[in-house]
């Protein structure tokens, strides 16, 4: 690939979404046709449940520590552990398993990968001690992955022009997993104890890779290097790519302000609503309200709306931010900001993974690989310096610390304007 095509794209990531003039494009864009319509939103149908059951393993464990420090003995910092080691598994899987995308047979990885997440579940639900347990969790946040790995497969399969779409309506059933997690995860452990959330979710693990074994069409990569070789393109496809890099930049921050959001809210309901356990899943569920921004924004991605909606999506997160912090007394008024921000995210995410995704169609594991490692990265330190904000200046130290984040992301979409 020569520096000239690199930097014709990279200018107009939408027109590169076209396909127009590349091969490649057009031959991600062919799988999808092949299926037919009604096949086509069955196995888009089965991507969304996939990603957002998957991913949901990386948040069972936030409502549960208390019930974890009970039942192990051990304090409230260690049980604290559990999140951390989930966390550092994940990142783990997106640096070293998801460049597979671009290297093994997509459909045999995922429902291979699947039944690993299934093992890792079934060990964490009987663990017999602490130390088994955050082996087993970091397992479960090392092969949860594979939800990225599914993403990038639903714009191959895509027909040309509809990769926002189909895209969107996928990363929809992510999001809903990540909003749902915690409130199943509480109901679960309500009803059965603790253990069985990961119980059942190992049983839905291998129930998904089956589905996926028997209704994903194949997709082998063209691809003959090395996994070595793999890992170190990774590398020069984030050097070679200034739209990824800006993109990548962008999200992260305004992922790290939905984090600081939902990191903080618990000690806010709690303690100034005064809202039970089971109140705080109720709330959580407010957020799902946020994944009907995917298919909206993937749509006007394609219609060439995706500049000035992630510029719009800036702007809504941070009135959805101020509202949370002036409005902290009203418990409306929150539940209001909250779907405000998830919406604004997850426009966003839809509209950058649309660019993104048109850089290289032919290295799209390797761009999601770079891509979602700088908002694992985001998320987490913003995770880190909310704790001490939220101890000196409390919930309005949180809002406004997360609105200055998400209006750093709207400095990068300005620069990003100007540089296109």
């Amino acid at each position: 690939m020569t520096q000239a095509s690199t930097s014709s794209r990279a200018a107009d990531p939408q027109a590169a979404g076209s396909g127009a003039g590349d091969p490649r494009a057009a031959e991600a864009g062919g799988e999808g046709q092949a299926l037919g319509g009604r096949s086509l939103r069955l196995v888009i149908l089965l991507l969304a449940f996939a990603c957002g059951a998957s991913v949901a393993n990386l948040y069972y464990a936030q409502p549960l520590l208390e019930l974890i420090r009970h039942s192990f003995g051990v304090s409230a910092g260690t049980a604290s552990l559990v999140v951390t080691v989930t966390q550092v598994g994940y990142a783990a899987g997106l640096a070293l398993l998801l460049p597979l995308g671009d290297l093994l047979e997509n459909r045999k990885l995922a429902s291979r990968t699947l039944l690993l997440t299934a093992v890792a579940l079934a060990a964490t639900a009987a663990a017999p001690s602490f130390g088994i347990f955050l082996v087993a969790a970091t397992l479960v946040g090392v092969t949860s992955v594979v939800a990225q790995v599914l993403v990038p497969l639903a714009a191959h399969l895509a027909p040309p022009g509809q990769h926002g779409k189909y895209v969107g309506q996928v990363m929809g059933g992510l999001l809903l997993g990540i909003m749902l997690a915690r409130s199943v995860a509480s109901l679960a452990a309500a009803a059965w104890g603790w253990q069985s959330i990961y119980a059942i979710s190992a049983a839905v693990m291998v129930a998904i890779a089956v589905a996926l074994a028997r209704l994903l069409p194949r997709r082998q990569p063209g691809h003959s290097a090395t996994y070595p070789q793999l890992v170190a393109s990774t590398v020069a496809v984030a050097r070679a790519e200034p739209v990824l890099r800006r993109r990548a930049a962008a999200q992260a921050l305004m992922f790290g302000a939905f984090t600081a959001y939902w990191t903080a809210i618990a000690y806010e309901l709690t303690e100034q609503h005064h809202l039970s356990q089971v109140g705080i899943a109720v709330f959580a569920l407010v957020g799902a309200a946020g994944a009907a921004a995917a298919p909206v924004a993937g749509r006007l991605g394609d219609q060439g709306y995706s500049r000035i909606g992630r510029g719009v999506a800036a702007v809504l997160g941070v009135a959805a931010l101020l509202l949370a912090c002036f409005g902290a007394a009203s418990l409306l008024l929150l539940a209001v900001a909250a779907v405000m921000l998830d919406f604004a995210v997850q426009s966003h995410q839809v509209l950058s993974v649309r660019d993104i995704y048109a850089l290289r169609p032919e290295a799209r594991a390797r761009i999601n690989s770079v891509y979602m490692t700088s908002i694992f990265v985001g998320g987490a330190a913003s995770s880190a310096v909310t704790g001490i904000i939220q101890q000196r200046w409390g919930w309005d130290g949180v809002t406004l610390f997360a609105a200055a984040l998400v209006a750093l992301a709207g400095l990068v979409w300005l620069v990003d304007r100007a540089r296109s």
